[in-house]
């Protein structure tokens, strides 16, 4: 890969990264309700499912995906039920004062946050039919693959990084705002509908997009 050719996809990165989607939603969820040095967790999970779907698109299974109208609705609706259950569970958040100290070892489980990262960006197909549009722009066929493929997942997830980081200390930020069990319920139930929002798009998602 060229120089000239990784600095567009350096470019185009950082915005597919700063996209308002499923996983700036869940950094966000997690960086209000555990400050930035636990939530950042979540986005090592992000990290994996987007690792997930370069691997899928990378062995050809995007392409099955893309091709089977079966395989892609059911991905396609598992990712959407997982948004909405993941937003009522966010509505039905006790309305507590929020801390920037989390609460005992066993309210806070990194498997958990990861894991749940993890499963918003593998079970998302929107991602991996988009990967599947964008990667092959940058792509040399004259030039062994692999190393092209490791380049640019790398390029991904440099960028995804710190676009995630962001959104989770900008929610992290507002902790010291939530002492009052209104506000709380308030960003809870505004952060459930961001989820069941996010998994009615994906639901109503087409292949032609």
């Amino acid at each position: 890969m060229s120089l000239s050719t990784w600095l567009a996809f350096f470019a185009a990165s950082w915005a597919i990264s700063f996209s308002p989607g499923p996983g700036a939603v869940s950094a966000m969820a997690s960086g209000l309700k555990y400050g930035f040095r636990r939530g950042y967790w979540t986005t090592m999970g992000l990290i994996l499912g987007i690792l997930g779907q370069f691997l899928i698109v990378a062995v050809g299974l995007g392409a099955v995906l893309a091709a089977s109208e079966t395989a892609f609705n059911l991905l396609k609706w598992l990712g959407a039920a997982y948004l909405v259950y993941l937003g009522w569970l966010q509505f039905r958040t006790d309305a507590a004062p929020v801390a920037v100290e989390a609460g005992p070892a066993a309210e806070f489980r990194i498997r958990d946050l990861v894991l749940r990262g993890c499963l918003i960006n593998l079970t998302n197909p929107k991602g991996t039919v988009f990967l599947m549009a964008v990667v092959p722009q940058f792509l040399n066929p004259a030039e062994p693959l692999p190393m092209q493929y490791l380049i640019i997942a790398g390029t991904l997830c440099l960028t995804d990084l710190v676009a995630m980081g962001c959104y989770t200390t900008l929610a992290a930020r507002m902790l010291r705002l939530l002492r009052k069990p209104g506000h709380v319920r308030w960003v809870n139930r505004s952060f459930g509908a961001m989820f069941i929002l996010a998994g009615t798009v994906l639901a109503t998602f087409s292949r032609r997009a």
